[in-house]
């Protein structure tokens, strides 16, 4: 990981990260969300919710949320298929032209947007 110490990336890789002097604020509450979005925790963790709120404006949150359920996605079909996590060895092992371009992607996404919806159905509270 290039930026991180091999000591910063040993606290950031332990359990007690929101102890570390090593990390900035911002930073462990970057850890203890995408922690709880990876755990599918954060549905019931109001509390960390409002913790990241004072550190994150709401599209920094929607965004950190985002690229953490991309990677997510994409560790889980990584692992599933066998598929080396180096871009290029696993565009390898799956023929060449199976990477999507930045391009379609972001038709993709913006796609996504364009049919939005402008309300979600509420789900039943438990």
């Amino acid at each position: 990981m290039a930026g991180v110490s091999d000591e910063e990336l040993e606290v950031i890789q332990g359990d007690d990260y929101m102890n570390s002097d090593l990390l900035s604020y911002r930073e462990k509450m970057t850890l203890l969300w995408t922690e709880h979005v990876t755990l599918n925790t954060a549905k019931n963790r109001e509390d960390v919710f409002r913790q990241g709120s004072k550190v994150f404006s709401e599209a920094e949150i929607v965004e950190l949320t985002t690229v953490c359920a991309f990677r997510n996605m994409r560790n889980r079909m990584h692992d599933s298929l066998h598929l080396d996590p180096d871009p290029t060895a696993g565009a390898n092992a799956v023929g060449a032209g199976s990477q999507v371009s930045s391009d379609a992607l972001r038709a993709y996404l913006q796609h996504l947007l364009d049919n939005w919806p402008d309300e979600f159905p509420s789900a039943p509270l438990e």
